[in-house]
């Protein structure tokens, strides 16, 4: 059995908190679960940054919308170099175990010219090339349980869509997904509190594609990682293996979790509200804003940045070498930027949420993302319309730099 091949992991055990202004915790049980009540109090009580000195760093947890979008916009100050919410010891952070994966992962002048460089290949016209593999992966996933009359909607279905375009898009072998699932896993959840087995698959993520890259370096194929080795960009040149690789990390790491937890949150949302189901069963034109509204209610990414001089903000200093988690998913649900934040309004029409992030560092793999999870759960609903989660107890989250369900049962 693998490092990642046990029961899913639900909410970290950690020290109970008493006092969510002053010793916040994203890992507590109650926070994974449902973390809206936290974010809530902390606006109502006057709190709109909460601090903590949990895990050795003091760092702190903005929950108004407006707050996160200014700090988003304080760069380099706040550096994105380690934006994994929990750091490596310092005595594990050498050479290339680092997290490299640039744009996300460097603030400028590396960060523009690297985004720059995938940039068109995540365009909107440029995605849709990818629709048609994910509408027949899609349907024969369900081919592969339909007929039982229940799935684990996570593990059968959502875990399984984003790991295989990913390996499509960028010409890996699409029978090493399930590798590519653990390795992630490894690195964004179970490793993220055990440092020995994150440094493992991210070198294990690393030795994978230095091969890939240098053999495409060697012999080009017609696959994006040849397309990026041959670009004309003067920052690159002399470097173009170990820059690509640091590419490939990045979609390989961001382009998976995130992906398959927003899909499992869509369909955990719909197998446990009835009425939005039908509704959106009887009327598939909700589907853009219904699919929006899932993502910024469900928003699962929280990233974290690092002040690189004190940083005076509103009545706080963020002190050089303390944390910000960019707390993305709490914005989403300020009252004070969306009507009726705390429920789920299927046709909302006005919803510039920024479930993937704000500023320079905004998703640039959003695109692919959303048709994803719109092929996705277009698919699901036009051949299982009816379907509830069988036992809601038995639902299990992860949580932290990625929230999303990691055991969905359903039952149709």
């Amino acid at each position: 059995m693998s490092d990642t091949e046990q029961p899913v992991s639900g909410p970290q055990q950690t020290d109970p908190v008493h006092d969510w202004t002053t010793d916040y915790d994203i890992y507590d049980a109650e926070y994974v679960n449902d973390p809206t009540p936290v974010w809530k109090d902390l606006r109502d009580s006057g709190c709109p940054m909460a601090r903590t000195d949990r895990r050795g760093i003091r760092s702190w947890l903005p929950t108004k919308f407006a707050d996160v979008q200014a700090l988003a916009k304080i760069v380099p100050e706040l550096s994105n170099k380690e934006p994994l919410v929990i750091s490596l010891p310092k005595d594990m952070q050498f050479g290339d175990q680092t997290f490299n994966a640039p744009p996300i992962s460097s603030d400028p002048p590396e960060q523009i010219w690297t985004r720059r460089m995938i940039l068109p290949a995540f365009s909107p016209k440029a995605v849709e090339k990818h629709r048609q593999y994910t509408v027949d992966l899609c349907n024969s996933l369900i081919d592969g349980f339909i007929d039982n009359g229940s799935c684990d909607a996570a593990v059968d279905y959502a875990q399984q869509i984003p790991p295989r375009v990913i390996a499509n898009m960028l010409g890996f072998d699409p029978a090493k997904s399930d590798d590519f699932t653990e390795w992630v896993r490894g690195v964004l959840e179970l490793g993220l509190f055990d440092p020995v087995i994150r440094v493992k698959y991210r070198e294990i993520i690393r030795e994978f594609l230095i091969d890939e890259v240098s053999s495409r370096w060697e012999n080009p194929r017609d696959d994006y990682l040849s397309e990026l080795l041959a670009m004309d960009v003067p920052e690159m040149k002399g470097q173009e293996v170990k820059v690509v690789v640091g590419l490939a990390n990045l979609l390989l790491i961001a382009g998976i979790d995130t992906t398959w937890s927003s899909i499992g949150s869509g369909l955990y949302h719909f197998g446990t509200h009835a009425d939005d189901r039908r509704r959106l069963a009887a009327d598939h034109s909700l589907f853009p804003t219904a699919l929006e509204e899932i993502l910024r209610f469900y928003s699962p990414v929280t990233m974290a940045r690092v002040a690189q001089e004190d940083v005076p903000f509103g009545d706080t200093v963020i002190k050089e070498g303390e944390k910000v988690l960019m707390n993305f998913p709490g914005a989403n649900h300020d009252e004070d930027a969306f009507e009726d934040a705390g429920k789920v309004v299927i046709d909302r029409t006005r919803n510039r949420h920024i479930a993937f992030g704000s500023g320079i560092h905004r998703c640039a793999g959003s695109n692919l993302a959303r048709l994803e999870m719109d092929v996705a759960i277009r698919t699901w609903f036009e051949r299982i319309p009816e379907f509830e989660v069988s036992d809601p107890d038995a639902v299990t989250w992860a949580g932290g730099q990625v929230r999303g369900p990691r055991r969905l049962p359903m039952k149709f």
